[in-house]
């Protein structure tokens, strides 16, 4: 049985058609999310949240006994610049101002169960014990502080620092000013830039501090572009 080729001419045409529609919607598709992740925000966002647990994690860090000449203060300044909008939004409103409250009155009327209170008890029963000891529970009470502190950055922030210099410029610079003073001052701790990198228990500290970077540089290209 033969094949007509007028047929199989025109079933070819139509595959080629169609592959060729196919391509040039699949082409569309990814031309529209990459415009919608650069203009409507979703990179932004995402490196946003990557710069935010980046400071968060050499935080955390930074209270561990790899302890480094990070300042613990430019992280919660830092921290505070980055957090996510949403997130902002419930730590600045009644949740957040509960939290603090709660803290407040912990701390005023129950000092002997509040956390600080009791690192600081421990710290005077084994006073004469090892010095490792007392420096973890020194570390353990100002995370504690640091977290507070962080907190009630959020909660008591004016309008005007939470709707303009979180969202605006102001933010990009003082995160890039933060990020180049950690990294330098890192840089002169470990003896020079070949030791920031080749220490074995010390390469998470430049990844952390390289990842502070992410959001406040793309922040800046897109202020420029």
């Amino acid at each position: 049985m033969s094949t007509d080729p007028t047929l199989s001419e025109a079933t070819s045409k139509l595959i080629n058609s169609d592959l060729k529609d196919i391509g040039e919607a699949t082409r569309k598709l990814a031309d529209h999310v990459i415009k919608l992740g650069v203009s409507g925000g979703f990179i932004t966002t995402c490196l946003q949240w990557i710069a935010c647990f980046a400071g968060i994690y050499l935080l955390i860090l930074d209270q561990t006994n790899w302890r480094t000449k990070i300042l613990t203060s430019l992280l919660v300044l830092y921290i505070f610049l980055t957090l996510p909008e949403w997130l902002f939004g419930i730590l600045h409103g009644d949740i957040g101002k509960w939290i603090t409250l709660v803290g407040v009155v912990l701390r005023l009327f129950f000092r002997e169960h509040y956390p600080g209170f009791q690192l600081k008890l421990i710290e005077m029963n084994f006073v004469n014990l090892k010095s490792n000891l007392i420096t973890i529970v020194l570390k353990n009470t100002e995370y504690l502080e640091l977290s507070g502190s962080l907190l009630l950055l959020v909660v008591v922030a004016p309008n005007f620092v939470a709707g303009y210099v979180r969202v605006g410029w102001i933010r990009v610079i003082v995160c890039l000013v933060i990020g180049c003073y950690l990294l330098q001052e890192h840089i002169r701790a470990s003896g020079g830039f070949k030791n920031t990198f080749n220490k074995s228990n010390g390469i998470s500290n430049p990844i952390g501090i390289v990842l502070l970077f992410v959001f406040p540089v793309w922040a800046t290209i897109r202020l420029i572009f």
